[in-house]
């Protein structure tokens, strides 16, 4: 579905292995994701028993001073099914060789002793404590082509795969798979790769033939579990990222650049260069903000504290100032790269200076603490960046906010009519990541988002998410009550959506 240069279905890979369907949504951006954040698959897919659960996690350390992508996958199954372990298949397949390649480098006596590939398996099976059952105790079923092909792919992209095999407290085993490549040579490739692996590992825990039969017919579609787009005001999320943001380039390559800066503690303090301190960010509902905010802290890789008007003020007298007091002492504790979020800022501090009653007194005393402890932050603990957010910037008094204190302010304003493309097409995008299946299209290949972002001037992420919440319930309810399967949304059904939106 392309129209106006807007692929809504990017990078879509489909592939068949071992008789599954394997769809990966979109591999590049998986990727470019896991450099801020780890990246989770197969959570929630089904397998064959006795396999129970099946995880692969894509991150990126520094080894070196160099990114890293690592593919750390575990595969799950209960006590019974999986005594037997990798190694007491008949076939011994690929990633059971490996498996005992692993025993015989930890002991080289054994290496000497274990010559071919099932005498290899029996012995680490023995000297694993496992109880081989005797259905699969039998000679050699012969080889496993895909399976090595598999293996034979991941080693040639230099991935070289690691296994284990744990027993928990329950009698349940483990085996992980842990393979790695350096960051800038990673590719699509290497994370087909990793999914072939993972599914070898769940072949061989299955007991499959070298004819592969027990993932015959399975689908598997892997995507990003979560990723909310920043701009559309999306339910919050600890997984946001700035690379969702839509319609605001330049407050994105400003926040990454704010990112690096933390990052490179020793190269700032090489040059004696300082890091903002604090970021302002205001600007009309429902434009980001917050989530821009967590997704910097993503950007980061900080941990995220949102400090919000009812933990500071306080109906008796000193108590807000004791709150005030108390958030920054803690603050001051932190040892882990840290956002501090002040959401609604001018609720907290407003018209400071005006007013002589005991209400704006108080106010002054809340905004003068303020002051003083955003005064030595950076100094007392360089592990914290402050952000504050308004709707009504005008109610801050300026010596809040000057340079030093807040030394970034940055608006955020209403999306023109090219960011609300660029915001409609990422909603579009995430909505087909998360819900479409073999079988099941959720948008019409009409779906236009620079049509629809002409016909919505004046609105936000927030109303545009809206016009989609609507839509998306008017087709299942369309669905629920019709009792059968109804069309994908269309650029109609978005036209009304738009309109109903306008009407209220």
């Amino acid at each position: 579905m392309t129209q106006q240069g807007h692929d809504l279905r990017p990078g879509a890979e489909r592939f068949e292995l071992f008789g599954a369907e394997v769809t990966i949504l979109d591999p590049a951006a998986l990727l470019a994701e896991a450099r801020s954040h780890p990246v989770e698959l197969f959570a929630g897919c089904y397998f064959p028993a006795p396999v129970r659960e099946v995880r692969l996690t894509v991150r990126v350390d520094e080894t070196a001073g160099s990114p890293v992508h690592h593919f750390d996958a575990e595969v799950r199954g209960g006590a019974a099914g999986l005594a037997g372990g990798l190694l007491a298949l008949g076939a011994v397949g690929p990633v059971g060789v490996l498996l005992a390649r692993r025993l015989a480098a930890a002991d080289p006596a054994a290496g000497r002793v274990i010559a071919g590939a099932g005498r290899m398996a029996a012995e680490a099976t023995r000297r694993l404590g496992l109880v081989v059952p005797a259905a699969t105790a039998v000679a050699d079923r012969g080889p496993d082509p895909a399976g090595a092909a598999v293996l034979r792919t991941a080693e040639e992209l230099g991935l070289r795969p690691e296994v284990d095999q744990q027993e928990g407290p329950d009698g349940a085993r483990t085996a992980t798979v842990r393979a790695a490549v350096a960051s800038d040579r990673v590719t699509p490739a290497h994370l087909r790769a990793a999914v072939g692996l993972v599914l070898q590992t769940v072949r061989e825990l299955a007991g499959d033939d070298p004819q592969p039969r027990v993932l015959r017919g399975r689908t598997y579609v892997l995507g990003r579990a979560v990723a909310p787009t920043v701009s559309a005001s999306a339910p919050r999320s600890e997984t946001v990222t700035l690379d969702m943001v839509g319609g605001l380039d330049e407050v994105v390559a400003r926040f990454r650049e704010i990112a690096v800066s933390f990052r490179h503690p020793a190269v700032m303090a090489r040059w004696g260069a300082r890091r903002p301190q604090g970021i302002l960010m205001y600007g009309p509902p429902g434009t980001g903000k917050t989530m821009l905010a967590r997704a910097l802290a993503n950007e980061i890789g900080a941990e995220f504290v949102e400090i919000r008007t009812p933990e500071i003020l306080d109906k008796y007298l000193g108590g807000s100032e004791r709150n005030i007091k108390q958030i920054f002492r803690d603050a001051r504790r932190y040892r882990e790269p840290t956002v501090m979020l002040f959401d609604e800022f001018d609720s907290i501090i407003s018209y400071a200076g005006a007013g002589g009653d005991a209400a704006s007194q108080a106010v002054n005393a809340v905004a003068g603490i303020f002051k003083q402890e955003m005064n030595t932050l950076i100094e007392e603990n360089p592990n914290v960046i402050v952000v504050a957010t308004t709707n009504f910037p005008h109610r801050v008094d300026a010596s809040l906010t000057r340079s030093g204190r807040f030394d970034i302010k940055v608006a955020i304003p209403l999306p023109d009519e090219a960011g609300r493309t660029a915001i409609i097409a990422k909603m579009i995008r995430e909505l087909i990541a998360r819900h479409e299946r073999v079988g099941f299209r959720m948008f019409g290949d009409d779906v236009d988002p620079a049509e629809l972002a002409a016909l919505t001037p004046g609105l936000t992420g927030a109303d545009i998410r809206e016009i989609l919440r609507r839509v998306q319930l008017a087709k299942a309810m369309a669905e629920a009550t019709g009792g059968g399967p109804v069309g994908p949304i269309s650029q109609h059904d978005l036209r009304e959506g738009v309109a109903g939106l306008r009407q209220g």
